[in-house]
């Protein structure tokens, strides 16, 4: 287990309220012990033009859950943890209905972490793969 045994998702949700995760609906449904589940709707907020969900919709979505995955894995009295890259493999579009990011560590280093985060239609198709590298910086 690398998160908190105290932690439930209506913490994490609180911590995206007046935000964009906020904004675009995001909100976080599970938490195993080692990954953390969040959905997103597919509707005007997250659709480019042509109707189809936006490539950078998926980022955020990919940022939000690799950030808090990271944050909860410090302690936030010591340090903090802030994206230093992250990329998108955009590889089904979505249309309507919801997606689900999943995301897992792939290094938890004492000053970077690398997070693998994969969204899923709601058929489970995966539609983007992303990973994002965290900086974990010391509270002076």
């Amino acid at each position: 287990m690398i998160f908190p045994p105290n932690l439930n998702v209506s913490l994490l949700n609180d911590w995206g309220k007046n935000t964009m995760t906020d904004f675009l609906g995001i909100e976080f449904t599970e938490i195993g012990a080692d990954y953390l589940v969040a959905t997103m709707p597919v509707d005007h907020r997250t659709k480019q033009p042509l109707g189809l969900l936006h490539g950078g919709a998926n980022v955020v979505l990919a940022e939000t859950l690799g950030s808090v995955a990271a944050s909860l894995t410090v302690d936030l009295d010591l340090q903090y943890c802030v994206g230093l890259e992250i990329n998108a493999n955009h590889i089904k579009s979505v249309k309507e209905g919801k997606v689900k990011g999943i995301t897992k560590p792939i290094h938890l280093g004492k000053k970077t972490q690398i997070w693998e985060i994969k969204i899923y239609t709601a058929l489970e198709e995966l539609s983007c793969i992303s990973r994002i590298t965290m900086a974990v910086i010391d509270k002076k």
